[in-house]
């Protein structure tokens, strides 16, 4: 009886983690400032490396800052790099973006493939439409080549009318809807993913590691549909 009880809990356990986030199953990661790599990203497919912060000046919200965060490449030599930057405004001076393209010249530069370009902005239904006209002068801005991926709320879906969302088509190349929040998969997730697979451009699935995913089925089967990412976390 006890070896079936130990049987029992051992079967319980791995149901139990069945739906946690092991970044090992994973080929495409967020390296965010403060995390160390682990062995998983030296073999990634593609990694969104955070290089930089732009907000207003808490003084002064004309004067907008770029704080570089220092974040160096990862050792994944086949790895496709996009170049993240967390936007806490959208009154970027041309300093900013002047910054921006000289980081992105720089790591081309080094030889590493860099995919390009990704804006980490939390976009509220009322910023929509100028969130919309920044990333369309940013595209004008950026090489031709460079490549521009955003992440986008997972309440977008419930929030925001779908064809809103799908203006978007045409000037960024890929959309990452998050799950989580803080360091923690929101609870309620599985109910905005019916109207997030409704979305007509290229998008994947942010996931935090270690945190709650079961993958519905239909996702697979979604021809915009491009895979999933995993914010990285230490221990």
């Amino acid at each position: 009886m006890r070896r079936l009880a130990c049987v029992a809990l051992l079967l319980a356990a791995r149901a139990a983690l069945g739906g946690t986030v092991d970044a090992r199953d994973y080929d495409a990661f967020w390296l965010w400032a403060g995390v160390k790599p682990q062995p998983v990203v030296s073999g990634a497919r593609t990694v969104y490396v955070l290089q930089g912060q732009i907000e207003a000046s808490p003084q002064d919200d004309a004067q907008v800052r770029f704080i570089a965060q220092g974040v160096a490449l990862p050792p994944a030599p086949h790895a496709r790099i996009w170049l993240v930057y967390r936007a806490h405004t959208l009154r970027w001076t041309p300093r900013v973006t002047q910054i921006m393209l000289a980081q992105l010249a720089r790591w081309r530069a080094s030889g590493r493939t860099i995919a390009g370009i990704q804006i980490d902005f939390d976009a509220r239904t009322r910023h929509l439409q100028d969130y919309l006209a920044f990333l369309r002068t940013l595209r004008e801005t950026l090489p031709a080549d460079c490549r521009l991926s955003i992440t986008g709320l997972l309440d977008w879906s419930s929030r925001i009318d779908t064809d809103q969302v799908n203006q978007l088509r045409g000037i960024v190349d890929e959309v990452v809807v998050q799950t989580y929040q803080g360091r923690s998969t929101i609870p309620t997730y599985a109910a905005y993913l019916p109207r997030v697979a409704r979305l007509q451009l290229p998008f994947r699935i942010g996931v935090i590691e270690g945190g709650e995913w079961d993958a519905p089925p239909y996702l697979a089967a979604n021809p915009w549909f491009r895979g999933y990412v995993v914010f990285l976390r230490n221990g």
